[in-house]
């Protein structure tokens, strides 16, 4: 599946989410990161996501595609870390 991940994070958390989420995905811009997962992986970053987050202030917004290949990314202005290879 292909997510796509959006943060809203307390300060003292961000590079917390960001470095975990680089384990997985690819950084696209502040607090947004995209890419191919599988069942076992989403699973893995759906419950560390959740062990670092304080469900009471912070919001993450995942968006999950079952098909990548259907999807039309476009970005306006300066794509500031292309993925072009990945889609």
């Amino acid at each position: 599946m292909y997510v796509i991940i959006v943060y809203d994070i307390k300060a003292e958390r961000v590079n917390k989410v960001k470095s975990f989420l680089r384990q997985y995905l690819f950084w696209i811009q502040n607090s947004v990161f995209e890419g191919e997962a599988s069942e076992s992986e989403f699973k893995i970053i759906h419950d560390g996501l959740m062990k670092i987050i304080d469900t009471e202030v912070d919001s993450v917004i995942i968006y999950k595609l079952r098909m990548a290949d259907v999807m039309n990314r476009e970005v306006l202005g300066i794509e500031k870390a292309p993925i072009d290879e990945i889609l």
